[in-house]
């Protein structure tokens, strides 16, 4: 059966590949021949290739809360933790609905990563109990759903770092959990197959540590140890996937000032790793084993709370002189050194907890 009726199926794959991302997900319920063409792994590679895919910014940030009426006298509940959308592309911002089920809004401290077109959610601490939670929530882009995952193994991890190959695997490692203890351990979570792997221990535990995929390796960038909570490691390991097996990377790859959460894997072709580095006040690349400073921070940024990349951009989000997150949002030209301060709408101006980045 032909793809468009008349149409060669070659033509009607670029008729499809050509469709807006706002319209991916309607496209897919009209018959079963395009259902099957989305979701087929050459889609995303035509889009690529007729220069039609869009890059999306998925933020989990902090919102007021739903339960507060305006004009109501002042409840002092806490935020709740929801999800954004903006497109480098157009410059919109969107709400992304919470998974069914989701009332009080993810997780807090929730993690996200983008595999393929699917946003994975995992972990985090329950809104209203505050335990330590191992729900796993697969948004899909080209159906517009979300479905459960399965919970991430036992043992109440929190603080994990986490990232995705971007195809099909994500990788979790270090945290504490409920006892606080700093842990060793990582997993690897085949998304297509729902299915949890257990791998190797890291060398040392890693609290706090923060995770990218670089070089066909999961890197594991600092953290602490339970013996020196909030003291950080300047060490990064690397999980070799082909290998299954763990390599020191670096014995003192950050300077003391670097929190890792401001460290970012570079783009395809780029094995570089990006850091904001607080005592030279800058964005350095990590090329082997030396750091280049790429370019210095704008001076509206007075505190560092996460960094995100796409293509040759990176997007700084802060804390403004007066405590607002909305007036310290930069993007950086990783060609021209540049900056660009971003204009963040009222409703989306909310600290950003966690952040990944997909293209559809």
């Amino acid at each position: 059966m032909e793809l468009i009726p008349g149409l060669p199926d070659d033509l009607a794959r670029e008729c499809l590949s050509r469709v807006s991302c706002e319209e991916v997900s309607s496209v897919g319920s009209i018959c079963r021949g395009w259902k099957a063409e989305i979701e087929s792994p050459a889609f995303l590679s035509q889009r690529r290739s007729a220069g039609q895919s869009q890059v999306l910014v998925v933020l989990a940030q902090a919102r007021p809360n739903p339960s507060e009426r305006p004009g109501s006298p002042k409840q002092m509940l806490p935020p709740v933790c929801l999800l954004s959308v903006y497109e480098p592309l157009t410059g919109r911002w969107t709400d992304l609905q919470p998974p069914p089920g989701c009332t009080n809004g993810l997780p807090r401290f929730c993690r996200l990563a983008a595999v393929g077109m699917e946003l994975v959610v995992v972990g985090g601490l329950d809104p209203v109990t505050w335990d330590a939670s191992a729900a796993v929530y697969i948004y899909s882009f080209l159906s517009g759903k979300w479905r459960r995952g399965n919970d991430m193994p036992a043992c109440g991890r929190i603080f994990f770092g986490c990232a995705s190959d971007g195809e099909s695997t994500l990788f979790v490692a270090g945290g504490h959990d409920t006892d606080k203890n700093a842990l060793r351990s990582a997993l690897a979570y085949d998304v297509r197959g729902d299915r949890w792997v257990p791998v190797p221990d890291m060398a040392i535990e890693r609290d706090e540590c923060r995770v990218a995929f670089r070089g066909g390796e999961f890197v594991v960038v600092s953290g602490y140890t339970t013996d020196a909570q909030g003291k950080f490691e300047r060490s990064v390991e690397a999980f070799d996937v082909a290998t299954w097996s763990w390599r020191l990377l670096e014995e003192n790859i950050l300077d003391n000032h670097t929190s890792p959460r401001t460290c970012v894997e570079g783009g395809p072709g780029d094995d570089s790793l990006y850091a904001l580095r607080k005592s030279a006040g800058d964005v350095a690349a990590l090329r082997g084993s030396a750091w280049r400073s790429v370019a210095n921070l704008p001076v509206e940024v007075t505190s560092r709370n996460n960094v995100l990349r796409w293509c040759d951009k990176l997007m700084v989000f802060g804390w403004g002189s007066e405590g607002r997150p909305e007036d310290a949002v930069f993007v950086l030209d990783l060609c021209s050194s540049s900056w660009t301060k971003m204009e963040v709408p009222e409703g989306y101006s909310g600290a950003v907890m966690e952040g990944c980045v997909l293209e559809i």
